[in-house]
């Protein structure tokens, strides 16, 4: 995506009209206009009334994917009981086939058994809970994945 872009998006997203964001940083509609089609750029001063106004960091506005901010939402408005309706395996699965399939061939107990015993450790050194345990884990493990994949 282009910067002109994530400023339209973001502020499509913040549900404003051209107009309505030109009165509040004290600019013309063409002036939004043109920072959205990439032909001037806001100066740092603007972009920084633009961050605020659509509620995204400076970073986040100049990297805007509303895609990505659409997940991030959602993220934030998952709760334990909604989690528990979801089966993610079945959900995961739809796009990784492995997830519904590896059960007939893994030995679980024997990868369950490590896994169990790295959540133990990780409770007792650093006093995490069962669930803060496994967030942190899983996120080892996808960086692991990730940069071993990256040093190939």
């Amino acid at each position: 995506m282009n910067l002109g872009n994530n400023l339209f998006q973001a502020r499509k997203k913040a549900g404003l009209s051209q107009e309505t964001v030109a009165e509040k940083l004290g600019v013309s509609r063409q002036t939004i206009s043109k920072w959205e089609t990439d032909e001037t750029l806001p100066d740092i001063y603007q972009s920084k009334k633009l961050s605020k106004l659509y509620n995204l960091s400076l970073d986040n506005l100049i990297e805007f994917d509303v895609e990505l901010n659409e997940i991030e939402k959602e993220i934030e408005k998952s709760s334990e009981d909604r989690d528990k309706k979801i089966d993610w395996t079945k959900a995961w699965g739809k796009k990784y086939p492995v997830l519904i399939s590896y059960q007939n061939k893994v030995n679980i107990p024997k990868y369950a058994k490590e896994i169990r015993r790295l959540f133990n450790n990780l409770e007792k050194e650093y006093g995490y809970s069962e669930l803060d345990a496994m967030l942190v884990l899983k996120d080892i493990l996808a960086h692991e994945y990730l940069d071993n994949k990256r040093n190939k």
